[in-house]
C-alpha cells in the first residue's frame, strides 16, 4: 500500500511541475492564479498522503490549514478581479464616444 502512496506523491509532484510551467508562461493573470491554486490543492493532497505514510497527525493539521489558506486566496483573487471589472466598466461609461 505504501508503494501506491509513493506513486501518487510522484504523480502529484509532476502535476506541480506542469503547474509551475503555467505560472511561468501565463499568458493571463487568471492562468497564473489558478496554477497557484493548483499548488495549494496538490500540496494538501501530498501532505495527506505523507500523513498516512508516516502516521503523523501534524501533517493532517498542516493540510487543513493549507486548504483554508487556499480558499482565502481564491476569495481574494475573485474579489480583486470583480472590482477591476467594475472599475473598467465605469471608465467605459464615462469615456466620450467619437
Amino acid at each position: 500500500m505504501s508503494n501506491l502512496y509513493i506513486l501518487c506523491i510522484i504523480l502529484l509532484l509532476i502535476t506541480l511541475l506542469v503547474g509551475l510551467i503555467r505560472v511561468w508562461r501565463g499568458p493571463r493573470s487568471a492562468d497564473r492564479i489558478l496554477s497557484a491554486q493548483l499548488f495549494g490543492t496538490t500540496g494538501v493532497a501530498i501532505l495527506l498522503l505523507l500523513a498516512e505514510l508516516q502516521s503523523q497527525s501534524a501533517a493532517r493539521d498542516a493540510a487543513l490549514v493549507l486548504s483554508l489558506l487556499a480558499a482565502l486566496a481564491t476569495v481574494a483573487f475573485v474579489s480583486r478581479v470583480w472590482s477591476n471589472a467594475r472599475h473598467q466598466a465605469r471608465e467605459a461609461e464615462h469615456e466620450p464616444s467619437d
